[in-house]
C-alpha cells in the first residue's frame, strides 16, 4: 500500500487501483482530502498498469460531507471542484465504492465517479440545506439529471437521506454489493465494467430525465405551493428550487454558475451563519464540562410512566419508536385506556400520512403495555413521572415509586418548571433524580431539558444523555430554577405580551408580530392551543387578569371554539369582537389610555427582555453556556433555526443596542424586570455572548 499523504492510499490489485481515504471521524472534505485524492487519481491514471479506479474510505463512513470549518477561511487548492474534475474527466472508470453515508460534498464526489457501489445499510444525501445552503459542488445540477427533477426537488429541499435501496431504484447508485464486503464487491464491479467495455458515464452530458420537465414552469410552481409553510422564512429551500430550475432548463456549465453564485450568497448571508452556528451549537450540548467521558450509566432496557395523559402518551411513544418496552400506569382502567387509546391514533395518522405501516403500529403498540397498579414498575431501569403539575402529587408519586423501584433505578419527573430538589426530597435516594423534560407532542419534539438537580449523580445524568442519543432527541442540561430555561424565558416574553394588551395593542398585533419573525406562533394562539385553563381554578379565581375573565366566560381556547381568538369548526381563528372588547373594558378599569405601539416595539419588547432573562439564567449557572439557550428555543419553541436562537440573535442586534432599548422600555416593563449586569458588562466592552468561555 502506497501513502499518497497522511489521510490517502493507493494500491494496485490486478489492473484495478484502490484509493483510500482514512480521514477520521467523518472522512470529511478537507484540504489533506482533497489533495490526496487529486493526487491519487492523477497517479493511477499516469500508471499504465491500472485500468479502473475503486475511491473508498475506511472507518465507519465514506464521505460524509465537505469540512464545515473551512467555510469561514480562505479557500485553499486544489478546490472541491478541481477533485470533481480529476474524477469525472479520468479516462480510466472510477467507481466510487460507498458505506455508511454519502453525504453533501461526499454525494457530490461520488456523483463525480463514472460508476457507484454500495452496501445495503448505505444511505446518501444531500442535506446542506440544513446548514441554510445549496449543494455547491454541482449536486443541484446532476442529481436532477440522475433521478429527476421531482425526486431531486424532494431531497435536496428536504436534506433526507435515502436508503441504499432506494438509490438503486432510483439509479443513484448503480449495484449493490455484500455488506461488509464492499472492497472485493467494488472491485469485481469494476472488472465487469471493463470486461463489457461500459462507457465512462458523465452524469453531467446525462438529459434524459430532465428533458420531460423542461418548459414546464407549473411543476416548479406546484412544488413551492404545497411546500410554502414548511418553508416558510428560510431562502436555502427556494434557493435549491432555483437550481434544479437551472439545470431542467439551462446548459450543464450555465446551471453551474448558478448554482455557485446562489451557494456564495448563502454562505455570505446571515442565514447559512445562523444554521451553521445551531449546528455546531447541537454538538455541543453533549458536553458537560464536570462529566467524564467513562462515568458509568444505567442500561436501559425497560421503562416505566406514570401518567397516559399527552405527555405520558407521547413519551410512551418515544420509547416504542426506538424499540424499548415501556409500561404505562394509569390511576384508572378507562383513564389507560384513554390515554393508550390516544397513542393507537396517533401512530395510525402517521399510517394515513405514509410515514408508517400498519405492521410499524402493531410492532410499538405491542411494547406499551398499560396497567393500574405502580407495583408493576418495580423491574424498570427508569420510571419517568408524568402527572399533572401539582408539587404535592408529584411528591406522594415519587414515594410511592422509591418504595417500590428498584435499586439502581433512575426516578424522572417530566415537570415543566417545578423544582426538582423539592421533589427530591420525598426519596431516600436523591442521587438518582432528574428532570426530563420532553416538549409536546413528546413523539415529535426532539428536545429534553435534563435538570440537574442539587443532589442529581452524574451516573443519571450520563444515563440521561445516552438515553437522549437512543431516543434521537436533543438533550440540554439545566440547573433547577423556575420554569429551567425554556419555561422561564417564555415567562418573560409573556409578561411583556399581556402588558401591552394593556397599553393598545391586541392580541392578534402580537402574535403576526412574533408570528412575522418566523415563529410558529404567537403567545395568544399558542394559550389558546394549550388550553387557557392549564393552571386555572374557577373555585379560586378572581377575574383579577384577562385569562381569568376568558376562562370564566368559558373561552378555554380551541377546545371550546373560543379563547383569545374565535374558532370555527375546522379550528381556523379570527380575530374575537368579545376579546377586544374585554381588553378595552379592562384598560378602561386601569384607567389605561389605547396608544399606537409598532411593530418595532412589539418585536423588541417580547424578544429583548427574553434575552435578558437568558443572560440571567448564564450569570445562576442554570444553562452552561448561551448556545445551550439557543438550541433549548430552536428545538422546544420553534425559534427560526435560520436567527440562530435568541442568544445568537442578540448578538447580531447587538448586545449594546439590547441594551439601550430595554434602558428605554424600563417603565414599562414592570417590577419583575432587573437588567443583567451580564448584559450590561457585555455591552459595555462591545462583546458578544458568543464570546463567553
Amino acid at each position: 500500500m502506497a501513502a499518497i499523504n497522511a489521510v490517502t492510499d493507493l494500491t494496485v490489485e490486478d489492473g484495478i487501483a484502490v484509493l483510500t481515504i482514512d480521514s477520521p471521524p467523518v472522512n470529511a472534505l478537507s484540504l489533506a482530502v482533497r489533495e490526496g485524492i487529486q493526487s491519487a487519481v492523477k497517479q493511477a491514471v499516469g500508471n499504465p498498469e491500472v485500468q479502473g479506479i475503486v475511491l473508498m474510505c475506511a472507518g465507519r463512513t465514506f464521505i460524509a460531507g465537505a469540512d464545515i470549518t473551512e467555510f469561514d477561511k480562505p479557500p485553499q487548492p486544489p478546490s472541491l471542484y478541481d477533485v470533481e474534475d480529476a474524477l469525472e474527466g479520468s479516462p480510466k472508470p472510477v467507481i466510487a465504492a460507498i458505506h455508511g453515508t454519502a453525504l453533501g460534498g461526499g454525494l457530490e464526489v461520488a456523483l463525480c465517479c463514472h460508476y457507484r457501489v454500495a452496501v445495503p445499510s448505505a444511505r446518501c444525501g444531500l442535506p446542506e440545506v440544513h446548514l441554510g445552503l445549496v449543494p455547491g459542488a454541482g449536486g443541484t445540477q446532476r442529481l436532477p439529471r440522475i433521478v429527476g427533477p421531482e425526486k431531486a426537488l424532494e431531497m435536496i429541499t428536504s436534506g433526507r437521506h435515502v436508503d441504499a435501496r432506494t438509490c438503486l431504484q432510483l439509479g443513484l447508485i448503480d449495484d449493490l454489493v455484500g455488506e461488509g464486503a464492499l472492497r472485493a464487491g467494488a472491485i469485481a464491479f469494476a472488472r465487469k465494467v471493463l470486461a463489457e467495455k461500459m462507457p465512462l458515464r458523465k452524469i453531467r452530458d446525462v438529459d434524459d430525465n430532465v428533458l420531460p420537465a423542461r418548459g414546464r414552469p407549473e411543476l416548479f410552481a406546484e412544488f413551492r405551493e404545497a411546500n410554502a409553510r414548511k418553508f416558510r422564512g428560510f431562502l436555502a429551500p427556494e434557493y435549491a428550487i432555483r437550481c434544479i430550475e437551472a439545470a431542467v432548463n439551462l446548459p450543464f456549465e450555465e446551471g453551474l454558475a448558478v448554482e455557485r453564485e446562489l451557494f456564495e450568497e448563502l454562505l455570505q448571508g446571515p442565514q447559512s451563519a445562523a444554521q451553521r452556528y445551531i449546528f455546531f451549537a447541537e454538538r455541543q450540548v453533549w458536553k458537560v464540562p464536570d462529566l467524564a467521558p467513562d462515568t458509568p450509566t444505567v442500561p436501559v432496557t425497560r421503562v416505566g410512566i406514570v401518567g397516559a395523559g399527552t405527555m405520558g402518551g407521547g413519551i410512551a411513544m418515544s420509547f416504542a419508536n426506538a424499540g424499548t418496552p415501556v409500561t404505562v400506569v394509569e390511576t384508572s382502567e378507562a383513564a389507560l385506556e384513554r390515554g393508550l387509546g390516544i397513542v393507537r391514533r396517533n401512530y395510525e395518522f402517521s399510517v394515513r400520512r405514509g410515514r408508517l405501516s400498519l405492521e410499524d403500529v402493531e410492532r410499538r403498540m405491542a411494547l406499551i403495555q398499560g396497567t393500574s397498579s405502580l407495583q408493576q414498575l418495580a423491574d424498570c431501569d427508569l420510571v419517568i413521572e408524568a402527572v399533572f403539575e401539582d408539587m404535592q402529587l408529584k411528591k406522594e408519586v415519587f414515594a410511592r415509586l422509591d418504595d417500590i423501584a428498584k435499586q439502581g433505578a433512575i426516578l424522572a419527573t417530566n415537570t415543566s418548571g417545578l423544582n426538582v430538589d423539592e421533589i427530591a426530597t420525598a426519596v431516600r435516594r436523591p442521587e438518582a433524580v432528574i428532570g426530563l423534560h420532553f416538549f409536546s407532542p413528546a413523539h415529535v419534539m426532539r428536545l429534553i431539558e435534563v435538570v440537574r438537580a442539587r443532589r442529581t449523580s452524574n451516573t443519571a445524568v450520563a444515563t440521561a444523555l445516552q438515553l437522549a442519543k437512543t431516543l434521537g432527541k436533543v438533550p440540554v442540561v439545566v440547573g433547577v430554577c423556575p420554569g429551567f430555561v425554556g419555561n422561564r424565558m417564555l415567562f418573560a416574553r409573556q409578561r411583556q405580551a399581556e402588558a401591552m394588551l394593556l397599553e393598545g395593542a391586541l392580541p392578534w398585533d402580537i402574535d403576526r408580530v412574533l408570528y412575522e419573525f418566523g415563529l410558529p406562533m404567537g403567545p395568544f394562539a399558542m394559550a389558546d392551543l394549550a388550553g387557557l385553563d392549564i393552571g386555572w381554578n374557577r373555585q379560586t379565581s378572581t377575574g383579577a387578569t384577562l385569562r381569568d375573565a376568558l376562562c370564566e366566560m368559558g373561552r378555554l381556547g380551541q377546545k371550546t371554539g373560543a379563547g383569545w381568538y374565535d374558532y370555527d369548526e375546522n379550528r381556523t381563528p379570527s380575530p374575537s369582537p368579545v376579546t377586544e372588547q374585554l381588553v378595552r373594558d379592562f384598560m378602561a378599569r386601569h384607567g389605561a389610555t389605547p396608544r399606537q405601539l409598532t411593530d418595532a416595539e412589539i418585536l423588541e419588547r417580547c424578544l429583548y427582555p427574553m434575552i435578558n432573562e437568558g443572560a440571567r439564567i448564564l450569570e445562576e449557572g442554570i444553562a452552561l453556556r448561551p448556545s445551550d439557550i439557543d438550541v433549548v428555543w430552536v428545538n422546544g419553541y420553534g425559534w427560526p433555526a435560520y436567527r440562530g436562537g435568541p442568544m445568537f440573535y442578540a448578538d447580531s442586534v447587538g448586545l449594546a443596542t439590547v441594551v439601550a432599548r430595554l434602558a428605554q422600555y424600563a417603565p414599562k416593563l414592570g417590577p419583575e424586570f432587573k437588567l443583567s449586569p451580564l448584559l450590561e458588562r457585555l455591552a459595555a466592552a462591545g462583546q458578544r455572548f458568543q464570546d463567553l468561555k
